[in-house]
C-alpha cells in the first residue's frame, strides 16, 4: 500500500512523497529523473517493503519542481547542492540517525545521488545508480565525444526560455517522444498504458518550469553552435570520488546516455559493480521493474 504525504523541510521547501513500509525500519530512498516523478518507483517501493525482500522503509520524494513539491521559479533555486539539501533534510525526518541504508536513483536523481554520496558518504550505506552518468565521465564525454554531444543535444532544447510552453502544447505532443523515440524494450511500449500516460499528464499539468530549470541551471550541456567546450566545468577530483559501495545498473539501448559513460568509472568509484543490460532503454524502471528490483536486492545482500 503506497502512502502519500507532504513533508515540509527546514529550508522552506515542501516535498510530496510516496512511501511504503514501517517507519523506523532501515531506510531506502528512491530519486526519479526527467520527465518522470516519484510514482515510477511504486512497484519497487512495494517490493522492498515486503518482509520477504527486507521489510525496508521506502520513500520516493518528488524532487523540487515536480508534481506537488515546491517549485521555485528562480533558475538558481535548482542548483545541485540545494536539491541534495532537500534530500538530506527529508532523510533526517525519516531516519533517527540521519542515514540511509540505500539510495537508489535514476537520470537526474542520479546526478544528485552521486553528489550526495560524494559529500556525505557516511550517510549513505549503499548507492544504486540506474542510467545516470557520473559527473567525471559525463564531463569527459561532453567535452570530447561528438556522439555523446549529439545524444545530449536535447538538453539545450529543454533549457530554452520557451521550453515548457512548447512541451505543454497539444496534450504534451513533444513529451511523449522522449519515451517512444527510444528503441522499444523487450515488451515494446506496452508499459506506456493509458493509465501511465494519465499519471504523467497529472505530473506535467502541475508545471514543467522546475523540471526545465534543471537544464537551465546546469553548465554540463553540449556546447551550442559557436560555443566551445570551455563552458563545461572540470571538477576537482575530490568532488568526484565515491567511497560508498556502488552498483551501476545500465541499460545499453539508452539513446541519450551512451555506454562510453561507463568507461573509466572505476577511477572515481572505489567500490564498484556494474551490470549492463542489453535490449533495455533509459526507461528500464518502467520496462523491467522486477529485473531492476531483483538486481538491487542481490546487491544489497552481498557483503
Amino acid at each position: 500500500m503506497i502512502e502519500t504525504f507532504q513533508r515540509s523541510l527546514p529550508n522552506g521547501i515542501t516535498l510530496s512523497c510516496r512511501a511504503t513500509g514501517t517507519p523506523g525500519r532501515p531506510l531506502m530512498v528512491f530519486l526519479h529523473g526527467f520527465p518522470e516523478a516519484a510514482f515510477i518507483w511504486d512497484e519497487l517501493l512495494e517490493y522492498f517493503a515486503e518482509p520477504a525482500h527486507g521489510g525496508w522503509r521506502c520513500i520516493a520524494p518528488n524532487l523540487r519542481g515536480f508534481e506537488k513539491s515546491s517549485a521555485p521559479t528562480e533558475v538558481a533555486a535548482y542548483k545541485a547542492h540545494l536539491l541534495i539539501q532537500d534530500i538530506q533534510q527529508l532523510v533526517a525526518t525519516e531516519s533517527t540517525d540521519g542515514t540511509m541504508a540505500a539510495l537508489v536513483a535514476h537520470d537526474w536523481g542520479g546526478a544528485f545521488a552521486w553528489g550526495y554520496a560524494n559529500a556525505f558518504p557516511q550517510q549513505v550505506g549503499r548507492l544504486v545508480i540506474i542510467n545516470s552518468p557520473h559527473p567525471g565521465t559525463f564531463t569527459r564525454e561532453l567535452r570530447h565525444n561528438p556522439a555523446q554531444q549529439q545524444a545530449s543535444a536535447y538538453m539545450n532544447f529543454l533549457a530554452r526560455p520557451d521550453a515548457e510552453a512548447l512541451l505543454s502544447a497539444d496534450d504534451f505532443k513533444r513529451m511523449w517522444p522522449f519515451f517512444t523515440l527510444m528503441k522499444a524494450g523487450p515488451d515494446g511500449f506496452g508499459w506506456l498504458t493509458e493509465d501511465v500516460k494519465q499519471q504523467y499528464r497529472e505530473v506535467w499539468n502541475a508545471g514543467l518550469t522546475g523540471a526545465c530549470n534543471l537544464y537551465r541551471v546546469t553548465p554540463m550541456k553540449p556546447p551550442l553552435p559557436g560555443q566551445t567546450i570551455d563552458g563545461i566545468p572540470v571538477l576537482p577530483r575530490e568532488r568526484l570520488t565515491i567511497d560508498v559501495p556502488t552498483f551501476v545498473f545500465w541499460a545499453l539501448d539508452d539513446a541519450a546516455l551512451l555506454p562510453g559513460l561507463l568507461e573509466g568509472l572505476e577511477d572515481y568509484v572505489l567500490k564498484l559493480e556494474v551490470r549492463k543490460v542489453p535490449g533495455a532503454t533509459h526507461w528500464i524502471v518502467h520496462e523491467q521493474p522486477q529485473l531492476v528490483a531483483r538486481e538491487i536486492e542481490a546487491f544489497l545482500q552481498r557483503n
